[in-house]
């Protein structure tokens, strides 16, 4: 691994060399275990050519162009779940309808007064900071690119599928339903990681009984069809990028799981959502918490709940930080479960557009085909 707290210069000249050769650059940036964030403590000035995507620069250019009237003519809804608790039905049924009408035509929301303590929330984005500013030495043991373990960090899980890699390290938990042992988890994210995985449990499980309800099914449908049982939570980390029009943090993709509930730091707007052909940034909310739906809830809705395709962009000045709970199911302890579309939801002129598949099978699939911006669900039509 390259020393970073001493001679930079090593990090620095593997990637200087005019003999490009993509997959040895690849391989030597692995190597370090230091993610994208040991290029910024290296001091590096031009990010290296695995980062530079071929799309960034028209796409940013298109944003500009585009970005006054795509932030006037629509936003991402904001959702207030505070009286939910007071017992209301006609109160209750207003905000599904509001669920409802944001999943199958925006396939995002914004929720408030949803349970989650602001104070967690503020410490859990304080603490994937503090892990990822660690010095590189401190992570290193836990730089592993084997995603059957618990709790691993890695920097791009398709690095080596990709067209070009993301300005972006992550550092990856599964919580449910079996956890990774406390020991497994950095002393730093531990004990701040382990209440906010109870608390955003319960907002998942409220959020897919809404789900359920809009629907037409069963209150705890979606719950008894353990949509909810398995998760993981993936901090995310975006340093600061001194070339940021040439890559992205995250490369356009719609997420594999049922449902994503994210946390981002509030004072950085970078995620955008793709709306009518137009990105739509997504402005932070402090307090509140951004849904959209996976890949797997549009399979068993047959289409009607829409899993959109979204990005973050790299950023020039600030890091930032988030951190994204992946409700996925029960994949790894129940293999071969299949799931498809609910047959409740079929009509004579609404039959099924998908055929049957195990999480596993579609998860597969969706890692091996890596973020090139093509929806990974187009294998499992009809």
């Amino acid at each position: 691994m390259a020393d970073l707290n001493g001679d930079n210069l090593d990090i620095l000249s593997r990637f200087e060399s005019n003999n490009y050769d993509r997959m040895k650059e690849l391989k030597a940036f692995d190597e370090t275990k230091a993610g994208v964030r040991g290029l910024v403590d290296a001091g590096i000035k031009e990010i290296p050519r695995i980062f530079i995507s071929t799309t960034a620069a028209d796409d940013d250019m298109k944003k500009k162009k585009k970005a006054g009237s795509s932030s006037k003519e629509f936003s991402i809804p904001v959702i207030d779940l505070g009286d939910i608790k007071k017992g209301d039905d006609h109160q209750r049924k207003m905000i599904v309808d509001q669920v409802m009408s944001s999943c199958e035509n925006f396939g995002f929301f914004q929720v408030v007064n949803h349970g989650v303590p602001e104070n967690l929330m503020d410490e859990m984005l304080k603490k994937v900071h503090m892990f990822h500013e660690q010095p590189a030495e401190a992570k290193a043991s836990l730089y592993i690119r084997n995603f059957a373990l618990k709790s691993t960090y890695v920097s791009n899980f398709d690095l080596f599928q990709a067209a070009a890699a993301n300005w972006r390290d992550t550092y990856y938990c599964s919580l449910a339903p079996t956890p990774a042992k406390p020991e497994e988890i950095p002393i730093i994210l531990r004990d701040t990681m382990m209440e906010y995985s109870d608390q955003i449990e319960k907002l998942g499980l409220k959020v897919f009984e809404l789900i359920s309800e809009g629907l037409g099914l069963r209150r705890n449908y979606l719950k008894d069809m353990e949509c909810a049982k398995g998760w993981a939570l993936l901090c995310h980390y975006y340093p600061e990028c001194p070339q940021p029009e040439l890559t992205v943090g995250t490369s356009k993709h719609a997420d594999s799981d049922f449902l994503t509930i994210l946390l981002q730091d509030d004072h950085i707007s970078c995620l955008q959502v793709l709306h009518k052909n137009q990105w739509v940034d997504v402005p932070p909310v402090h307090g509140a918490l951004i849904v959209n739906v996976g890949d797997l809830l549009q399979l068993i809705s047959n289409d009607r709940l829409k899993s959109v395709e979204h990005r973050v962009l790299a950023n020039l000045k600030n890091p930032r930080a988030s951190v994204a709970c992946f409700f996925n199911g029960t994949h790894l302890e129940q293999p071969t479960r299949k799931y498809g579309p609910i047959k409740e939801l079929f009509s004579e002129t609404d039959r099924p557009k998908y055929r049957e598949t195990t999480i596993d099978e579609y998860i597969k699939h969706y890692n091996a085909k890596g973020l090139d911006g093509k929806s990974a669900l187009t294998l499992f039509k009809l």
